[in-house]
């Protein structure tokens, strides 16, 4: 015979609840601050593009780690603003973190995709 886990057990005696019913949970508990979707993805600055014109501001190319090679490099605008308010740059070989931020109703629940 199969005994579970002291854990298992624990989790298996707690009341169950509609996933319909802990959202609306969530959404009364007025101390909570409600974060959106994201993911954090590290990455290293491989090289620091000129302008073509003048005019144009340069660009930081960083190498994402843990993608397809296909959509590794990802090109922003290399101003960037510090905790003090000054502006600052990246430099070539930086260690980076790139944070992807979705607004919660383009979000996609996999519950819901998978019927």
């Amino acid at each position: 015979m199969y005994v579970a886990p002291a854990d298992v057990r624990e989790e298996m005696m707690k009341p169950r609840m509609a996933q319909s019913a802990r959202i609306a949970e969530l959404n009364l508990d007025t101390a909570r601050i409600p974060e959106p979707p994201s993911t954090t993805i590290p990455g290293i600055v491989d090289k620091i593009i000129p302008p073509r014109h003048p005019s144009n501001s340069e660009e930081a190319q960083i190498a994402l780690d843990g993608t397809s090679r296909r959509h590794r490099d990802l090109r922003i605008e290399n101003t960037l603003t510090d905790e003090h308010g000054q502006d600052v740059k990246l430099k070539k070989g930086a260690h980076v973190e790139v944070t992807v931020t979705a607004e919660p109703k383009a979000a996609a629940n996999d519950d819901y995709r998978r019927s």
